[in-house]
């Protein structure tokens, strides 16, 4: 049996002092103006550079792998110049992945699409909204078809997108031209693809075709606005005919065929001096101008070439991005006249590297190989897919590996997902991506390493080991853990929570966004809240155990339609489905319980990208709120497979104080226990009557006590706020939730906290019956006062905590308060 009272989960102040400091920089950084958009300093230097950056190329371009296709990070690259910034491909995580990495975002003008999948674009919502807040004005999207619809469809729930030009670059449009490249567009047609597609598009135009998931989700829709009373404004127009398929279409991707801009010679200083120049004076600054644009000169009545004093020119290298998803694009791909041009002897320019984001199974396919081949032995290429291995989350890994130390149960090793296929083999120079791996084309084509991940464990845990008195009382603790095993008894470990997102707003490189796993029992699951990046988190917690919880899971509830909470459920969709076909399972649809608003950011995706309706079955929320009398046959029989396929007695929502159509939810299990998760909300006496003794509350606690009015401003809660509810509930445990990202790992307390109330970290796991047992009678009064007096010495005084609290936060900070600076973790 694992450890009582989960010790680690309730956090103290360091002191007042550090409380003081913290509160004065978090305030501090909420209330600095953000700089007016056309101070960004990019787009100055750009104006004065004017027309001369059509002539003369950047210095420095190179490419970067930002993610390297891993199953948990769809396949993305970073493209720099000094004067431009591009990112080809915006899959699902890659905003976070670029965060902790420091890849910039603030001149990201120009993103790049292979396809209408969501491995492409599932991250190009949070993306969207995070340029927005950095002040850019503009941000073109090039790529295949339905991009426009796409961009509606993130206006569901983002709301019109103000403060930005979103525009869209059609793949039939002309090549793109700017200061560093010129980017030529083409699409790749899949034959098979496009018959199979045309004749399922004929099939699907009767209605008898309809499979019941799509009435049960009409239904849904319809059910929602009688019981709203809505006029059916917030739901598509025309609903009985949003079912059709209106414009997706598979059998397109689009590669980009990328030539950077001439660059002049550099400017040879010591053959300019030889020839008489003033080099070192300000008289030099117009001669090197003109020089560099190619222009000769006469100084002091003698005439200068330009070859005279600059060196070659670089005439400006070609990188290809191309995606081959299946068979179907093979011999298109290899067939295509354009790419010819690029593989002859007199090829219009060198390739320097091409990049496949192409699964295993066609890089073996000997056509795809010989067109490989084609490009001549001088040109790169660079693989993304799911057999690269890389770790692109270093930070959380780190305290991860160094937290398990103290207690591997409520923080497991974090592992990663091994694809199992065999490599496929070549005859030319090919390198497999990893996060951060760079290519130099300017000023010298090379591979860069330096910048990669390196990942060792084992130096971790050595950092930790190495801390003064570390080993010892770890040793202790387990020593005492040994015996409260045994007085607690066996066999309860459901049921269980798994905190996968533990931020707000957007996530970073210690917190994901909101998203929390409750496994019922070994094979019962379900999803609270669904943030981007959930089903990563997963594949970081499980492994090659993630297909097995992807088919535990049955039901997701989503507490309201902001992008934190419900983007990461496309992607769940789509790998449920995958995962049941690889144990030989039919498509069991995922019940879905919402906002009905929901199902149209559903619609939209399904119409324009992939076909997912089929694989959910829609319950509305408010079906669910107590005393609600349900009137459609169908959602009620949903209802009742929901709680037969759980074993609950009741799953009840209410309306909370956030957004429009917010709700928390509260799940109550015929062995007797209940959870109640908040959602995003401001203190909702509604939530208090919902979860009148719970045994656990999972509150979100965005901000700190003292700024009540940013909460109000907000609509969301403090930490003391949070902890009132759950006492106004009696609930026997309070987990505080979705912790603002000012507040980097540690949100600040008050002296509300107590033996009740915890804090939720990214992979932690609790079990509920071990939070409610007494950790001081299981353990013994000596070890408490053991531990409390090494505690002392590192909490200043006056300390306004119970002994249980203090004795709690040393052996979470065991680890971290010697010498480990939290802030760089």
């Amino acid at each position: 049996m694992w450890p009582p009272r989960l010790p680690c989960v309730v956090l103290v102040r360091w002191g007042c002092w550090r409380g003081r400091f913290a509160r004065a920089m978090s305030e501090g950084s909420s209330r600095r103006p953000r700089l007016p958009k056309d101070s960004l300093r990019h787009l100055r230097t750009r104006e004065k550079r004017g027309s001369v950056g059509d002539r003369v190329g950047p210095s420095t371009v190179y490419l970067q792998v930002a993610a390297s296709g891993t199953r948990d990070a769809g396949a993305a690259l970073y493209v720099f110049s000094e004067f431009n910034r591009y990112l080809f491909n915006c899959g699902e995580g890659i905003q976070r992945i670029m965060q902790e990495h420091k890849l910039k975002v603030a001149r990201l003008d120009n993103i790049f699409l292979t396809r209408m999948h969501w491995s492409n674009v599932g991250g190009l919502s949070g993306m969207i909204l995070t340029l927005k807040e950095t002040g850019l004005p503009k941000c073109v999207l090039s790529g295949p078809p339905q991009l426009e619809k796409y961009l509606e469809a993130i206006k569901v729930f983002s709301g019109p997108l103000k403060g930005i030009n979103l525009a869209v670059r059609p793949y039939s449009a002309p090549e793109y031209k700017d200061e560093t490249m010129t980017v030529f567009q083409l699409p790749i047609q899949s034959k098979w693809v496009a018959s199979d597609y045309q004749l399922s598009q004929h099939s699907r135009k009767s209605p008898t075709r309809l499979s019941p998931n799509y009435l049960a989700n009409l239904e849904s829709f319809k059910s929602e606005q009688q019981l709203s009373g809505s006029d059916g404004n917030d739901s598509p127009k025309d609903i009985d005919d949003s079912w059709k398929i209106k414009g997706r279409d598979p059998s397109l991707v689009v590669a980009f065929i990328c030539k950077l801009h001439m660059k002049q010679g550099n400017f040879l200083a010591l053959k300019a001096k030889e020839l008489g120049l003033p080099v070192g004076t300000s008289a030099i600054a117009p001669i090197i101008a003109a020089v560099k644009a190619g222009k000769s000169v006469t100084y002091e009545g003698r005439k200068i070439l330009p070859e005279e004093v600059c060196g070659p020119p670089d005439p400006g290298s070609v990188f290809i991005v191309v995606e081959c998803p299946d068979q179907g694009f093979v011999e298109p791909i290899c067939e295509n006249d354009t790419f010819r041009r690029y593989q002859e002897e007199k090829a219009e320019a060198h390739v320097a590297v091409v990049v496949h984001m192409t699964p295993e199974s066609i890089l073996k396919d000997s056509r795809y190989q010989q067109w490989m081949e084609r490009f001549g032995p001088k040109t790169q290429h660079l693989i993304l897919n799911e057999n690269c291995t890389s770790v692109h989350h270093l930070r959380s890994l780190k305290i991860q590996t160094q937290l398990n130390l103290i207690d591997s149960h409520i923080f497991p090793q974090l592992t990663s997902y091994n694809y199992k296929e065999d490599l496929a083999t070549f005859s030319l120079p090919v390198i497999r991506g990893e996060c951060l791996l760079k290519y130099q084309l300017r000023p010298k084509l090379h591979w860069q390493k330096d910048a990669c991940i390196t990942c060792n464990p084992g130096e971790f845990e050595t950092e930790a080991l190495d801390l003064p008195n570390f080993q010892e009382r770890v040793q202790e603790y387990k020593e005492n853990m040994v015996d409260s095993r045994a007085q607690l008894g066996k066999g309860i470990q459901y049921p269980e929570v798994i905190f996968l997102g533990t931020g707000s707003a957007i996530p970073m490189k210690i917190r994901n966004v909101s998203s929390t796993l409750v496994n019922i029992s070994s094979d019962q699951s379900l999803l609270l809240d669904c943030g981007e990046g959930t089903f990563g988190q997963l594949c970081r917690h499980y492994g090659d155990e993630v297909d097995r919880i992807l088919v535990n899971i049955a039901a997701v509830f989503v507490s309201h339609i902001h992008a934190d909470h419900h983007t990461g459920l496309l992607n769940i969709l789509l790998q449920r489905n995958r995962a049941l076909a690889s144990v030989g399972k039919s498509s069991i649809p995922l019940l879905l319980v919402a906002p009905t608003q929901v199902m149209t950011w559903l619609q939209q995706y399904h119409d324009h990208c992939q076909e997912i309706l089929g694989a959910v079955s829609m319950i509305p929320a408010k079906c669910l709120q107590k005393g609600t009398e349900v009137s459609k046959p169908m959602i009620a029989r949903l209802i009742t497979s929901l709680l037969e396929k759980y074993d609950l007695e009741e799953f009840q929502t209410c309306l909370v104080k956030h957004c429009k159509n917010a709700f928390g939810c509260a799940l109550v299990h015929k062995s007797g226990w209940k959870i109640v998760y908040s959602g995003d909300t401001m203190p909702c006496d509604a939530l208090v009557q919902l979860g009148k003794g719970a045994t656990m509350l999972i509150h979100e606690a965005t901000l700190e006590d003292g700024l009540e009015e940013e909460a109000v401003e907000k609509t969301h809660s403090t930490t003391s706020q949070a902890i009132g509810v759950g006492v106004k509930m009696n609930a026997k445990f309070i987990m505080l939730n979705h912790f603002s990202q000012r507040y980097a790992k540690i949100p600040l307390f008050s002296p509300d906290f107590n033996e009740k109330v915890g804090i939720a970290f990214d992979h932690m796991r609790v079990c509920i019956y071990h939070v409610l047992c007494s950790w001081i009678e299981v353990w013994g009064r000596e070890f408490v006062s053991c531990t409390f007096s090494y505690f002392e010495t590192l909490i200043p005084s006056p300390f306004p905590f119970s002994l249980f609290s203090k004795v709690i936060y040393y052996r979470f900070f065991l680890l971290t308060i010697p010498r480990i600076d939290l802030a760089c973790l």
